[in-house]
């Protein structure tokens, strides 16, 4: 590799009654992707915040290209080349393009901005990313794909030597997913290298030149290109061997649990939706961006009114006019986006835990507290929630932990029809195998569960049935012994099997 571009040596970072960091080394060499792993609370995030200038290490060195270097402010981590694209995207929506690119950075001429240079030099920045936009084009116009390549672009308009990519994909789809790919390999070949981080072992199994594994703020381990394997990255990150995974078995089927018949929503109004659930299966639906999936799933919980059609749960008919009312009927929801719709981030674990029990619970016009409590002790044990105590910020927990209060608020009400957008979205790899086995868990005890996924593994290591969604109709059905990726795949871009729904 010859002489690292950045360097980390021994660094430690400590906050109160936490050691974040212990010690830890990365080598980043020019051109090179490093790809950095680790369940949530690795310490990935935190270095990375060390690197940007954000916080300062407590002990440890830092260098970059040959020369040590200490930072207080993200501005001289920037005049040191290194650039962090946080995964909330730090950008306003409601100014252009070039602004955006230069914001507090803008270039003056005679004492004005100079205007005609920050659009010349826009234009030379998106062409390097390839983003074919005008840069008098509002940002909140633009997708989150072309808004994630805006953000490569203010990063290289800072001349940044090493970029750090925090989850850059969770938000975007495949296709963007793919472009932002192309973008990372041609900065590469540009001699900018990148950090990546990213829950998507087939994402950093694909792009990395090397894999940096973290474990409890300490190195766990290192991967060169042709060691990369995700059974490995794995066993890496937990510290023990996952040779079970998706611990999916088979088990007597009830009856129908949840029936839809002619299920139009008002985002694919020309294709009724048929198919069927019995209690204790679990039914994943697949498809790309834009398939229909949460839509649907919105439309059966009442959140999306539905323009025609009729949903049976339990033999009950009908289409759910609100969440309320689906809710009554037996059929609950875990959005895909949990701190914006599952959660008040504010709340404490007991208050989110309880909430959708209230009403049910109540004595009179007062709230029960003896069953809060008595709610939020039986569902932090039954889902291993780790939490300091009830009275926790839901906001202060991991992304796994998070999950499950949102998976607890539901359970309490005891539902007969589980719906998950997405239940594995951002969460760590050790998190992934917890929501995996309560699944299993849930149909084990009757229950009916119908989940979104966009990782493909995801629906072949867990689903009994697969439905397959192509523009707002199901294109195709398979059961587990059909499952392949290429079946799944053909029948997600529009394709036909013999088998239809």
């Amino acid at each position: 590799m010859g002489r690292p571009l950045l360097e980390v040596r021994k660094v430690t970072k400590r906050f109160p009654g936490v050691v974040a960091l212990s010690g830890v080394d990365l080598e980043v060499g020019p051109g090179e992707v490093v790809a950095l792993i680790g369940e949530n609370g690795a310490g990935k995030s935190t270095l990375m915040k060390v690197l940007a200038g954000v916080q300062a290490a407590d002990e440890g060195e830092l260098w970059v290209e040959g020369k040590q270097v200490s930072f207080s402010g993200v501005q001289e981590a920037q005049k040191a080349g290194i650039a962090l694209i946080h995964q909330e995207l730090n950008l306003a929506e409601n100014l252009s393009v070039a602004a955006n690119l230069f914001l507090g950075r803008e270039p003056a001429r005679f004492g004005w901005i100079d205007q005609g240079g920050i659009v010349r030099e826009a234009e030379r920045l998106l062409g390097m990313v390839g983003l074919e936009v005008s840069p008098h084009a509002l940002l909140g116009d633009l997708t989150l794909g072309k808004q994630q390549l805006v953000e490569i672009a203010k990063a290289l308009s800072t001349e940044a030597k090493v970029i750090i990519m925090d989850e850059p994909t969770s938000s975007l789809s495949l296709s963007e997913s793919e472009r932002l790919f192309e973008v990372i390999r041609d900065l590469r070949a540009k001699g900018v290298s990148v950090i990546y981080i990213s829950h998507r072992l087939g994402e950093v199994k694909a792009l990395a030149d090397r894999v940096v594994v973290f474990r409890d703020g300490e190195n766990a381990g290192m991967l060169e290109r042709d060691e990369i394997d995700h059974d490995v990255m794995v066993r890496m990150m937990v510290g023990r061997e996952v040779s079970q995974f998706y611990q999916r078995t088979e088990h007597q089927l009830g009856e129908v649990a949840l029936a839809v018949r002619g299920l139009r929503t008002v985002d694919h109004p020309a294709h009724p939706l048929d198919f069927e659930i019995r209690a204790g299966e679990v039914v994943g639906v697949a498809g790309l961006v834009g398939a229909g999936r949460s839509e649907m799933l919105a439309a059966l919980f009442g959140a999306k009114p539905a323009l025609a059609g009729e949903v049976f749960v339990g033999g009950r008919g009908g289409l759910p006019g609100s969440p309320r009312e689906a809710l009554e009927r037996g059929l609950t929801l875990v959005p895909e986006d949990r701190k914006g719709q599952g959660l008040i981030l504010e709340m404490t674990v007991k208050e989110n835990m309880s909430l959708a029990s209230l009403r049910r619970d109540a004595k009179g016009p007062f709230l029960n507290r003896r069953r809060e409590e008595e709610i939020t002790a039986e569902m932090t044990a039954a889902l291993s929630v780790k939490t300091p105590g009830p009275w926790q910020q839901a906001r202060f927990l991991s992304g796994g932990n998070q999950q499950k209060i949102v998976l607890a608020k539901w359970l309490a009400l005891k539902p007969r029809v589980l719906l998950l957008d997405e239940p594995t979205r951002g969460i760590d790899i050790g998190a992934k195998e917890e929501i995996y086995l309560l699944m299993e868990k849930f149909a084990r005890e009757g229950m009916a569960v119908l989940f979104v996924s966009s990782e493909m593994e995801e629906i072949m290591g867990m689903a009994d049935r697969a439905l397959v969604m192509h523009e707002g109709r199901i294109t195709g059905e398979l059961d587990r012994r059909e499952f392949s990726e290429e079946a799944i795949m053909g029948l997600a871009t529009g394709g036909k099997l013999s088998k239809a729904v």
